[in-house]
């Protein structure tokens, strides 16, 4: 995925482990884990720990993992994805806090049931881990699959909600 050259970042120590959170113009890019699968590098992506929107995110990042703070109101800018991928994003954000969705019901809501593995590769590459969250996504029979961040923070994660 290309990011704008407006593209900025900052950095969040949360309970989980260190992210990086990124920003355009249009809104939150990017909130990966260090490390992350598809984490792009942001050392081309100036630092601006003051940018808002930043701000906002890693307080409301940091009053979700308080236990405080069950959805987010934060601009997105999903952009960098294909159609299909910025669908299955969208989709994403319908989750409710505390409940979860299988890859082949994720795939049923937008409209294309038999594309379960179309759909595990987009929740894959979800740029904004968390606040678009794709932990809420489970394998068949509620099997614990796949999160770019790890498993074990998928875990933390879900147990969070609970």
């Amino acid at each position: 995925m290309k990011y704008s050259a407006s593209t900025v970042h900052s950095r969040y120590d949360s309970p989980l482990g260190p992210m990086v959170l990124a920003a355009t113009p249009a809104g939150l890019a990017g909130v990966w884990f260090d490390g992350q699968r598809h984490q792009p590098d942001p050392s081309p992506w100036p630092a601006a720990p003051n940018h808002p929107v930043l701000q906002a995110a890693q307080a409301q990042l940091a009053a979700y993992f308080a236990g405080t703070r069950r959805s987010f109101d934060l601009p997105l800018d999903l952009e960098r994805g294909t159609a299909f991928q910025q669908s299955v994003w969208r989709a994403l954000l319908q989750i409710p806090y505390g409940a979860t969705l299988s890859y082949g019901a994720l795939g049923a809501v937008i409209g294309k049931p038999s594309a379960v593995r179309a759909v595990g590769a987009a929740v894959g590459r979800n740029p904004v881990s968390i606040i678009v969250p794709c932990h809420r996504v489970l394998g068949a029979q509620g099997a614990l699959t796949g999160y770019a961040g790890g498993l074990e923070r998928k875990t933390a994660l879900l147990q969070g909600e609970r």
